[in-house]
């Protein structure tokens, strides 16, 4: 990735376990964990506190931790949440970013299983309860990962949803010559404020993330905070903020430079002419790390491929558009469809999935009118 400089991504740091925080960050630390359905995007409920909510009928729904061990030794956290409402019979997998963690996810998946879908989301290898493993940290070593996680839940026909760094695992699950046969079982892929190229990180910028200092930072909240506001769009939650703060925190510096330099030489360009899953490319017009125009061109190489700009969104869609996303994993279902338009709508609705993929190139591009989050104050 670069500009990262100034601007970097993050998540939150574990699927189950809210991060430490005292005095006024333990209150905004209890209000990001204790958010409901319902709340502004970037209100993110604990995943944890989701698999025990009940459907209004007063069930909880199931969910499971699970560990998948790979090959060279990485041992993956994983949680599976059964739907809370009527299954739709589809599964959901989310691939979270650098510095990132299944947390990130906890308003997405609130909404989908709300919505029918099983859910599994894993840490990705050295991120949140993950174990590095053996192997160095690349991309190609993510992408395997994914296959051994999709296969570990019997998720092979999954929607697959990857953020950022999790965009380029799905996207080398998917072209990889070991995996594109299973990967082609999949009902849908969903990226967001991915790429497919151009992610050369500096050395200066590596230098950085694995830095005591940045780490130092970091771990000063309201600082954190600041230095890490421009991946989101403005008017984002301070709850969301402060997620993200504690994930980027949470990452270990040696974590960190592995992963924003695995993606240098990528290019992946080429290889997704023969993914012809249905997609949906979603892209904010503010991300500051991972420009909207490397997002249209995985939407142009991919064969069935919709991109949508969203405007006021900055890089942390998770956090900032769980909305959207759920519309897009809506909008793949089915007998190969994805969204042919998008009327403007407010922060935290829900939009219908649309219909009609069209094979034509260049990517139908879709703009979807501003709906900024309410800020908390």
């Amino acid at each position: 990735m670069t500009g990262m400089l100034t601007e970097h991504s993050a998540g939150a740091r574990d699927f189950t376990e809210a991060p430490g925080a005292t005095g006024a960050d333990a209150d905004t630390a209890h209000s990001a964990h204790s958010a409901r359905p319902g709340h502004p995007a970037g209100a993110v409920p604990d995943p944890s506190a989701v698999a025990g909510a009940g459907t209004p009928g007063g069930s909880a729904p199931r969910a499971a931790e699970t560990t998948v061990c790979t090959d060279d030794g990485a041992r993956l956290a994983v949680s599976v949440l059964a739907p809370l409402a009527p299954a739709s019979g589809t599964t959901v997998v989310l691939a979270h970013g650098w510095a990132a963690a299944r947390r990130v996810w906890g308003g997405v998946a609130d909404r989908l299983i709300r919505r029918g879908h099983r859910v599994v989301a894993a840490d990705l290898r050295g991120h949140g309860a993950s174990t590095p493993g053996g192997a160095p940290f690349s991309v190609p070593r993510l992408g395997a990962d994914l296959a051994a996680v999709l296969e570990h839940t019997g998720a092979r026909d999954a929607v697959l949803v990857g953020h950022s760094g999790g965009g380029f695992a799905a996207l080398s699950y998917a072209t990889d010559e070991a995996s594109a046969p299973a990967a082609r079982a999949l009902r849908g892929l969903v990226l967001l404020g991915t790429a497919a190229h151009d992610q050369d990180t500096p050395d200066s910028e590596v230098r950085m993330m694995g830095s005591a200092l940045f780490s130092r930072a970091l771990a000063r909240p309201a600082l954190g905070r600041r230095l890490l506001a421009q991946t989101m769009g403005k008017g984002v939650d301070r709850r969301a903020l402060e997620v993200n703060r504690q994930m980027f925190a949470a990452t270990s510096p040696r974590v960190r430079a592995d992963a924003f330099r695995s993606s240098r030489g990528m290019d992946l360009r080429a290889a997704l002419a023969a993914v012809h899953t249905p997609a949906v490319v979603l892209a904010g017009d503010g991300d500051r790390v991972i420009a909207p125009h490397l997002g249209h061109a995985v939407a142009e190489a991919l064969p069935r491929a919709r991109f949508t700009r969203l405007p006021g969104a900055g890089h942390m869609l998770p956090l900032e558009r769980p909305d959207e996303i759920v519309s897009a994993v809506e909008s793949v279902l089915g007998d190969g469809t994805v969204a042919a338009d998008e009327d403007a709508r407010p922060a935290g609705s829900t939009a219908p999935a649309a219909s009609a993929v069209s094979d034509a190139h260049p990517a139908t591009v879709t703009t979807v009118a501003s709906s900024t989050s309410s800020a908390s104050g």
